[in-house]
Protein backbone atom coordinates (compact mmCIF):
# COMPACT_ATOMS: atom_id res chain seq x y z
CA UNK A 1 0.00 0.00 0.00
CA UNK A 2 2.82 2.37 0.85
CA UNK A 3 4.45 1.59 -2.47
CA UNK A 4 1.28 2.64 -4.26
CA UNK A 5 1.13 5.88 -2.29
CA UNK A 6 4.72 6.69 -3.26
CA UNK A 7 4.00 6.41 -6.99
CA UNK A 8 4.56 9.68 -8.83
CA UNK A 9 2.54 10.72 -11.89
CA UNK A 10 4.11 9.87 -15.23
CA UNK A 11 5.74 12.89 -16.84
CA UNK A 12 3.53 14.61 -19.39
CA UNK A 13 4.53 14.41 -23.02
CA UNK A 14 6.17 17.54 -24.39
CA UNK A 15 3.68 19.90 -26.04
CA UNK A 16 5.56 19.68 -29.34
CA UNK A 17 5.11 15.89 -29.42
CA UNK A 18 1.38 16.18 -28.71
CA UNK A 19 0.96 18.85 -31.39
CA UNK A 20 2.87 16.79 -33.93
CA UNK A 21 0.67 13.76 -33.25
CA UNK A 22 -2.48 15.85 -33.54
CA UNK A 23 -1.32 17.33 -36.86
CA UNK A 24 -0.51 13.83 -38.13
CA UNK A 25 -3.99 12.59 -37.21
CA UNK A 26 -5.63 15.59 -38.86
CA UNK A 27 -3.61 15.05 -42.04
CA UNK A 28 -4.49 11.38 -42.14
CA UNK A 29 -8.18 12.05 -41.58
CA UNK A 30 -8.29 14.86 -44.15
CA UNK A 31 -6.66 12.76 -46.88
CA UNK A 32 -8.78 9.72 -46.07
CA UNK A 33 -11.99 11.74 -46.27
CA UNK A 34 -10.97 13.24 -49.61
CA UNK A 35 -10.35 9.83 -51.18
CA UNK A 36 -13.56 8.47 -49.63
CA UNK A 37 -15.58 11.27 -51.24
CA UNK A 38 -14.17 10.39 -54.67
CA UNK A 39 -16.55 7.42 -54.70
CA UNK A 40 -19.69 9.58 -54.59
CA UNK A 41 -20.23 11.69 -57.70
CA UNK A 42 -23.99 11.62 -58.37
CA UNK A 43 -24.20 15.38 -58.94
CA UNK A 44 -21.69 17.99 -60.11
CA UNK A 45 -20.02 19.77 -58.57
CA UNK A 46 -19.63 16.75 -56.30
CA UNK A 47 -18.63 16.97 -52.64
CA UNK A 48 -15.19 15.71 -53.75
CA UNK A 49 -14.53 18.84 -55.83
CA UNK A 50 -15.68 21.25 -53.14
CA UNK A 51 -13.73 19.44 -50.43
CA UNK A 52 -10.52 19.09 -52.46
CA UNK A 53 -10.50 22.78 -53.40
CA UNK A 54 -10.49 23.67 -49.72
CA UNK A 55 -8.03 20.93 -48.76
CA UNK A 56 -5.49 21.88 -51.42
CA UNK A 57 -5.79 25.56 -50.49
CA UNK A 58 -5.24 24.88 -46.78
CA UNK A 59 -2.37 22.46 -47.45
CA UNK A 60 -0.73 25.00 -49.76
CA UNK A 61 -0.81 27.61 -47.00
CA UNK A 62 0.93 25.37 -44.47
CA UNK A 63 2.89 22.45 -45.81
CA UNK A 64 2.53 21.73 -49.54
CA UNK A 65 5.84 21.60 -51.40
CA UNK A 66 6.30 20.83 -55.07
CA UNK A 67 9.75 19.29 -55.39
CA UNK A 68 11.83 19.15 -58.54
CA UNK A 69 10.84 15.49 -58.78
CA UNK A 70 7.15 16.44 -59.09
CA UNK A 71 7.76 19.56 -61.21
CA UNK A 72 7.66 17.69 -64.57
CA UNK A 73 4.17 16.38 -63.74
CA UNK A 74 2.97 19.89 -62.93
CA UNK A 75 4.58 21.35 -66.05
CA UNK A 76 3.17 18.78 -68.46
CA UNK A 77 -0.34 19.00 -67.01
CA UNK A 78 -0.35 22.80 -67.16
CA UNK A 79 0.87 22.74 -70.77
CA UNK A 80 -1.81 20.16 -71.57
CA UNK A 81 -4.45 22.59 -70.32
CA UNK A 82 -2.78 25.48 -72.16
CA UNK A 83 -3.42 23.37 -75.25
CA UNK A 84 -7.08 23.33 -74.24
CA UNK A 85 -7.10 27.12 -74.10
CA UNK A 86 -5.50 27.20 -77.56
CA UNK A 87 -8.23 24.90 -78.87
CA UNK A 88 -10.89 27.00 -77.14
CA UNK A 89 -9.64 30.04 -79.04
CA UNK A 90 -10.99 28.46 -82.25
CA UNK A 91 -14.59 28.95 -81.08
CA UNK A 92 -16.67 32.06 -81.72
CA UNK A 93 -18.99 31.32 -78.77
CA UNK A 94 -17.55 29.74 -75.64
CA UNK A 95 -20.63 28.90 -73.57
CA UNK A 96 -19.60 26.53 -70.78
CA UNK A 97 -16.24 25.64 -72.36
CA UNK A 98 -14.16 27.77 -69.92
CA UNK A 99 -15.74 25.82 -67.04
CA UNK A 100 -14.78 22.58 -68.77
CA UNK A 101 -11.14 23.67 -69.02
CA UNK A 102 -11.24 24.90 -65.42
CA UNK A 103 -12.34 21.41 -64.30
CA UNK A 104 -9.51 19.88 -66.33
CA UNK A 105 -7.03 22.18 -64.61
CA UNK A 106 -8.50 21.42 -61.17
CA UNK A 107 -8.19 17.67 -61.72
CA UNK A 108 -4.60 18.20 -62.86
CA UNK A 109 -3.88 20.01 -59.61
CA UNK A 110 -5.37 17.15 -57.57
CA UNK A 111 -2.91 14.83 -59.29
CA UNK A 112 0.01 17.08 -58.36
CA UNK A 113 -1.34 17.39 -54.82
CA UNK A 114 -1.47 13.64 -54.24
CA UNK A 115 1.98 13.21 -55.77
CA UNK A 116 3.40 15.85 -53.42
CA UNK A 117 1.87 14.46 -50.24
CA UNK A 118 2.94 10.88 -51.04
CA UNK A 119 6.49 12.06 -51.68
CA UNK A 120 6.55 13.92 -48.37
CA UNK A 121 5.04 11.07 -46.31
CA UNK A 122 4.76 7.58 -47.76
CA UNK A 123 2.73 6.42 -44.72
CA UNK A 124 -0.25 8.21 -46.26
CA UNK A 125 -0.41 5.51 -48.94
CA UNK A 126 -2.00 3.14 -46.45
CA UNK A 127 -4.64 5.73 -45.61
CA UNK A 128 -5.38 6.41 -49.27
CA UNK A 129 -5.78 2.73 -50.16
CA UNK A 130 -7.93 1.99 -47.11
CA UNK A 131 -10.22 4.92 -47.90
CA UNK A 132 -10.46 3.87 -51.55
CA UNK A 133 -11.42 0.32 -50.55
CA UNK A 134 -14.10 1.63 -48.17
CA UNK A 135 -15.47 3.94 -50.87
CA UNK A 136 -15.49 1.08 -53.40
CA UNK A 137 -17.32 -1.31 -51.08
CA UNK A 138 -19.90 1.34 -50.21
CA UNK A 139 -20.61 2.47 -53.76
CA UNK A 140 -20.56 -1.13 -55.07
CA UNK A 141 -23.18 -2.08 -52.47
CA UNK A 142 -25.33 0.84 -53.60
CA UNK A 143 -24.96 -0.23 -57.21
CA UNK A 144 -25.88 -3.85 -56.53
CA UNK A 145 -28.83 -2.94 -54.31
CA UNK A 146 -29.96 -0.42 -56.90
CA UNK A 147 -29.76 -2.97 -59.71
CA UNK A 148 -32.03 -5.37 -57.82
CA UNK A 149 -34.34 -2.57 -56.58
CA UNK A 150 -33.73 -3.63 -52.98
CA UNK A 151 -35.39 -0.56 -51.45
CA UNK A 152 -37.62 2.34 -52.54
CA UNK A 153 -35.68 4.86 -54.61
CA UNK A 154 -32.83 2.40 -55.24
CA UNK A 155 -33.10 3.12 -58.97
CA UNK A 156 -31.13 6.34 -58.42
CA UNK A 157 -28.05 4.12 -58.17
CA UNK A 158 -28.57 2.68 -61.65
CA UNK A 159 -28.29 4.11 -65.17
CA UNK A 160 -29.64 2.54 -68.37
CA UNK A 161 -30.69 -0.53 -66.34
CA UNK A 162 -27.10 -1.04 -65.15
CA UNK A 163 -25.52 -0.58 -61.73
CA UNK A 164 -23.85 2.84 -61.41
CA UNK A 165 -23.48 3.14 -57.64
CA UNK A 166 -23.02 6.73 -56.54
CA UNK A 167 -21.77 7.69 -60.03
CA UNK A 168 -23.41 9.28 -63.05
CA UNK A 169 -22.12 6.66 -65.49
CA UNK A 170 -21.67 2.87 -65.15
CA UNK A 171 -18.64 3.16 -67.44
CA UNK A 172 -16.88 5.28 -64.79
CA UNK A 173 -18.29 3.40 -61.80
CA UNK A 174 -16.78 0.08 -62.95
CA UNK A 175 -13.21 1.32 -63.55
CA UNK A 176 -13.26 3.23 -60.22
CA UNK A 177 -13.64 -0.13 -58.47
CA UNK A 178 -10.63 -1.69 -60.19
CA UNK A 179 -7.79 -0.45 -57.97
CA UNK A 180 -9.49 -1.57 -54.71
CA UNK A 181 -10.21 -4.94 -56.33
CA UNK A 182 -6.60 -5.38 -57.44
CA UNK A 183 -5.30 -4.28 -54.03
CA UNK A 184 -7.58 -6.77 -52.23
CA UNK A 185 -6.46 -9.50 -54.64
CA UNK A 186 -2.85 -8.60 -53.86
CA UNK A 187 -3.58 -8.95 -50.13
CA UNK A 188 -5.27 -12.31 -50.67
CA UNK A 189 -2.19 -13.52 -52.56
CA UNK A 190 0.44 -12.19 -50.15
CA UNK A 191 -0.96 -11.22 -46.74
CA UNK A 192 -1.30 -13.22 -43.53
CA UNK A 193 -4.29 -15.62 -43.48
CA UNK A 194 -6.45 -13.41 -41.23
CA UNK A 195 -6.05 -10.30 -43.40
CA UNK A 196 -6.44 -12.33 -46.59
CA UNK A 197 -9.66 -13.85 -45.25
CA UNK A 198 -11.07 -10.41 -44.42
CA UNK A 199 -10.23 -9.22 -47.94
CA UNK A 200 -12.24 -11.99 -49.64
CA UNK A 201 -15.82 -10.73 -48.96
CA UNK A 202 -14.81 -7.15 -49.79
CA UNK A 203 -13.39 -8.34 -53.12
CA UNK A 204 -16.57 -10.28 -53.90
CA UNK A 205 -18.72 -7.19 -53.28
CA UNK A 206 -16.51 -5.01 -55.47
CA UNK A 207 -16.34 -7.64 -58.23
CA UNK A 208 -20.13 -7.82 -58.07
CA UNK A 209 -20.31 -4.07 -58.57
CA UNK A 210 -18.08 -4.33 -61.64
CA UNK A 211 -20.16 -7.19 -63.06
CA UNK A 212 -23.52 -5.49 -62.59
CA UNK A 213 -22.21 -2.29 -64.16
CA UNK A 214 -22.34 -4.28 -67.42
CA UNK A 215 -19.48 -2.14 -68.69
CA UNK A 216 -17.40 -4.04 -71.22
CA UNK A 217 -14.45 -1.76 -70.49
CA UNK A 218 -14.70 -2.40 -66.75
CA UNK A 219 -14.99 -6.16 -67.28
CA UNK A 220 -11.91 -6.23 -69.46
CA UNK A 221 -10.02 -3.89 -67.15
CA UNK A 222 -10.68 -6.02 -64.08
CA UNK A 223 -9.86 -9.28 -65.89
CA UNK A 224 -6.59 -8.04 -67.37
CA UNK A 225 -5.37 -6.22 -64.26
CA UNK A 226 -6.19 -9.24 -62.08
CA UNK A 227 -4.16 -11.54 -64.33
CA UNK A 228 -1.26 -9.07 -64.39
CA UNK A 229 -1.38 -8.82 -60.58
CA UNK A 230 -1.11 -12.59 -60.22
CA UNK A 231 1.75 -12.64 -62.74
CA UNK A 232 3.70 -9.86 -61.02
CA UNK A 233 3.22 -11.37 -57.55
CA UNK A 234 4.32 -14.76 -58.93
CA UNK A 235 7.46 -13.27 -60.49
CA UNK A 236 8.18 -11.29 -57.32
CA UNK A 237 7.92 -14.38 -55.07
CA UNK A 238 11.27 -15.41 -53.57
CA UNK A 239 10.73 -19.12 -53.04
CA UNK A 240 9.04 -22.00 -54.77
CA UNK A 241 6.69 -22.36 -51.81
CA UNK A 242 5.49 -18.77 -52.26
CA UNK A 243 4.96 -19.32 -55.98
CA UNK A 244 2.95 -22.48 -55.29
CA UNK A 245 0.79 -20.55 -52.79
CA UNK A 246 0.14 -17.78 -55.32
CA UNK A 247 -0.77 -20.32 -57.99
CA UNK A 248 -3.19 -22.23 -55.77
CA UNK A 249 -4.91 -19.08 -54.48
CA UNK A 250 -5.23 -17.72 -58.02
CA UNK A 251 -6.85 -20.96 -59.20
CA UNK A 252 -9.26 -20.99 -56.26
CA UNK A 253 -10.12 -17.31 -56.81
CA UNK A 254 -10.80 -17.86 -60.51
CA UNK A 255 -12.97 -20.87 -59.73
CA UNK A 256 -14.90 -18.91 -57.10
CA UNK A 257 -15.56 -16.01 -59.42
CA UNK A 258 -16.60 -18.38 -62.21
CA UNK A 259 -19.06 -20.07 -59.87
CA UNK A 260 -20.46 -16.69 -58.76
CA UNK A 261 -20.87 -15.71 -62.43
CA UNK A 262 -22.75 -18.91 -63.22
CA UNK A 263 -25.08 -18.35 -60.28
CA UNK A 264 -25.75 -14.75 -61.35
CA UNK A 265 -26.54 -15.88 -64.90
CA UNK A 266 -29.34 -18.09 -63.57
CA UNK A 267 -31.37 -14.90 -63.23
CA UNK A 268 -33.04 -14.39 -66.66
CA UNK A 269 -32.79 -10.59 -66.69
CA UNK A 270 -29.09 -10.75 -65.78
CA UNK A 271 -28.41 -13.41 -68.42
CA UNK A 272 -30.18 -11.40 -71.16
CA UNK A 273 -28.31 -8.18 -70.42
CA UNK A 274 -25.02 -10.06 -70.08
CA UNK A 275 -25.54 -11.71 -73.46
CA UNK A 276 -26.25 -8.33 -75.04
CA UNK A 277 -23.33 -6.51 -73.41
CA UNK A 278 -20.83 -9.35 -73.90
CA UNK A 279 -20.75 -8.85 -77.67
CA UNK A 280 -17.37 -7.44 -78.61
CA UNK A 281 -18.78 -5.06 -81.25
CA UNK A 282 -22.09 -3.35 -80.54
CA UNK A 283 -24.31 -1.70 -83.17
CA UNK A 284 -23.13 1.74 -82.09
CA UNK A 285 -19.51 0.63 -82.61
CA UNK A 286 -19.67 -0.68 -86.17
CA UNK A 287 -22.46 1.45 -87.65
CA UNK A 288 -21.88 3.82 -90.55
CA UNK A 289 -21.12 6.68 -88.16
CA UNK A 290 -20.40 4.43 -85.20
CA UNK A 291 -17.54 4.69 -82.78
CA UNK A 292 -14.90 3.18 -85.08
CA UNK A 293 -15.96 5.28 -88.07
CA UNK A 294 -15.82 8.41 -85.90
CA UNK A 295 -12.24 7.53 -84.94
CA UNK A 296 -11.23 7.74 -88.59
CA UNK A 297 -13.10 11.00 -89.13
CA UNK A 298 -11.63 12.52 -85.99
CA UNK A 299 -8.03 11.65 -86.75
CA UNK A 300 -8.46 13.07 -90.26
CA UNK A 301 -9.76 16.31 -88.74
CA UNK A 302 -6.79 16.36 -86.36
CA UNK A 303 -4.35 16.43 -89.28
CA UNK A 304 -6.18 19.47 -90.67
CA UNK A 305 -6.59 21.37 -87.39
CA UNK A 306 -3.33 21.55 -85.42
CA UNK A 307 -4.94 24.07 -83.04
CA UNK A 308 -7.85 21.71 -82.39
CA UNK A 309 -11.54 22.22 -83.16
CA UNK A 310 -12.56 23.35 -79.67
CA UNK A 311 -13.38 21.35 -76.53
CA UNK A 312 -16.57 19.27 -76.73
CA UNK A 313 -17.20 20.21 -80.36
CA UNK A 314 -16.69 16.70 -81.74
CA UNK A 315 -19.77 15.38 -79.95
CA UNK A 316 -21.89 18.33 -81.01
CA UNK A 317 -20.95 17.83 -84.66
CA UNK A 318 -21.22 14.03 -84.90
CA UNK A 319 -23.71 13.38 -82.11
CA UNK A 320 -21.35 11.30 -79.93
CA UNK A 321 -18.17 12.10 -78.04
CA UNK A 322 -14.75 10.91 -79.20
CA UNK A 323 -14.59 7.86 -76.89
CA UNK A 324 -10.83 7.92 -77.38
CA UNK A 325 -8.51 9.91 -75.12
CA UNK A 326 -5.84 10.30 -77.81
CA UNK A 327 -8.32 11.71 -80.29
CA UNK A 328 -9.80 13.92 -77.60
CA UNK A 329 -6.36 15.28 -76.75
CA UNK A 330 -5.77 16.14 -80.40
CA UNK A 331 -9.11 17.82 -81.05
CA UNK A 332 -9.94 19.36 -77.65
CA UNK A 333 -6.40 20.27 -76.51
CA UNK A 334 -4.61 20.88 -79.85
CA UNK A 335 -1.35 19.30 -80.98
CA UNK A 336 0.35 20.95 -78.00
CA UNK A 337 -1.97 19.20 -75.55
CA UNK A 338 -1.59 15.88 -77.36
CA UNK A 339 2.21 16.11 -77.30
CA UNK A 340 2.18 16.86 -73.56
CA UNK A 341 -0.29 14.09 -72.80
CA UNK A 342 1.66 11.53 -74.83
CA UNK A 343 4.92 12.59 -73.16
CA UNK A 344 3.33 12.37 -69.72
CA UNK A 345 1.93 8.87 -70.29
CA UNK A 346 5.16 7.49 -71.77
CA UNK A 347 7.26 9.11 -69.02
CA UNK A 348 4.98 7.68 -66.32
CA UNK A 349 4.90 4.18 -67.77
CA UNK A 350 8.69 4.08 -68.26
CA UNK A 351 9.63 5.54 -64.87
CA UNK A 352 7.14 3.33 -63.04
CA UNK A 353 8.26 0.12 -64.74
CA UNK A 354 11.93 0.78 -63.92
CA UNK A 355 11.22 0.66 -60.18
CA UNK A 356 8.41 -1.88 -60.13
CA UNK A 357 10.39 -4.79 -58.69
CA UNK A 358 12.55 -2.90 -56.20
CA UNK A 359 11.85 -4.05 -52.62
CA UNK A 360 10.52 -0.98 -50.85
CA UNK A 361 7.84 -0.44 -48.17
CA UNK A 362 5.64 1.12 -50.85
CA UNK A 363 6.17 -1.65 -53.44
CA UNK A 364 2.75 -3.31 -52.89
CA UNK A 365 1.02 0.00 -53.55
CA UNK A 366 3.26 0.69 -56.55
CA UNK A 367 2.49 -2.68 -58.13
CA UNK A 368 -1.27 -2.21 -57.77
CA UNK A 369 -1.32 1.41 -58.98
CA UNK A 370 1.02 0.74 -61.92
CA UNK A 371 -0.98 -2.24 -63.18
CA UNK A 372 -4.30 -0.38 -62.93
CA UNK A 373 -2.78 2.72 -64.55
CA UNK A 374 -1.56 0.62 -67.50
CA UNK A 375 -5.07 -0.77 -67.82
CA UNK A 376 -6.57 2.71 -67.84
CA UNK A 377 -4.14 3.86 -70.54
CA UNK A 378 -5.25 0.93 -72.70
CA UNK A 379 -8.91 1.58 -71.87
CA UNK A 380 -8.47 5.18 -73.03
CA UNK A 381 -8.35 3.97 -76.63
CA UNK A 382 -12.07 3.11 -76.53
CA UNK A 383 -13.40 5.55 -73.94
CA UNK A 384 -12.73 9.12 -72.85
CA UNK A 385 -10.92 9.23 -69.47
CA UNK A 386 -10.34 12.99 -69.61
CA UNK A 387 -12.39 13.98 -66.54
CA UNK A 388 -12.15 10.76 -64.53
CA UNK A 389 -11.24 11.85 -61.01
CA UNK A 390 -9.73 8.52 -60.06
CA UNK A 391 -7.49 8.52 -63.14
CA UNK A 392 -5.80 11.68 -61.90
CA UNK A 393 -5.55 10.12 -58.44
CA UNK A 394 -3.80 7.10 -59.97
CA UNK A 395 -1.44 9.40 -61.86
CA UNK A 396 -0.60 11.37 -58.72
CA UNK A 397 0.02 8.26 -56.62
CA UNK A 398 2.33 6.84 -59.26
CA UNK A 399 4.35 10.04 -59.55
CA UNK A 400 4.52 10.28 -55.77
CA UNK A 401 6.07 6.82 -55.53
CA UNK A 402 8.44 7.54 -58.41
CA UNK A 403 9.55 10.63 -56.47
CA UNK A 404 9.95 8.53 -53.30
CA UNK A 405 12.32 6.20 -55.14
CA UNK A 406 14.32 9.12 -56.52
CA UNK A 407 14.59 10.62 -53.04
CA UNK A 408 15.67 7.28 -51.63
CA UNK A 409 18.39 6.88 -54.25
CA UNK A 410 19.60 10.46 -53.72
CA UNK A 411 19.89 9.90 -49.97
CA UNK A 412 21.74 6.66 -50.59
CA UNK A 413 24.14 8.42 -52.95
CA UNK A 414 24.87 11.21 -50.48
CA UNK A 415 25.09 8.91 -47.47
CA UNK A 416 22.09 10.45 -45.68
CA UNK A 417 19.71 7.52 -46.15
CA UNK A 418 16.88 7.39 -43.65
CA UNK A 419 15.34 4.06 -42.56
CA UNK A 420 12.88 2.96 -45.22
CA UNK A 421 9.31 3.57 -44.15
CA UNK A 422 10.26 6.41 -41.85
CA UNK A 423 8.25 9.59 -42.07
CA UNK A 424 9.76 11.96 -44.55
Amino acid sequence: MSALLNLTPAPALPRAVVDAKLVSLLKTGAIGLGVLLSGFVIREPAPYELYMVGLIAIWALFNLKISRRIAPLLTLLILFNVGGVVSMSQLAQLGTIPLYIAVSLFLALTSVFFAAIVESEDALLGTIFTAWVLAAVATACLGILGYFGAFPGASMFTKFGRAAGAFQDPNVFGPFLTLPAVYLLYLILTARPLLATVAVPALLVIAGGVFFSFSRGAWGLLAVTSMLTVLVVFLNARTGKERLRVTMIAILAAAGLALALLLALQIPAVADLFSERARLVQDYDGARLGRFARFGIGFLWATEHPLGIGPLQFGQILGEDTHNIWLKALLDYSWLGFACYLTLILWTLTAGFRILFRPRPWQPYLICVYIVFVGHVALGTVIDTDHWRHFYLLLGLLWGMIALEQKHMAQRWHGTLQPLGASR
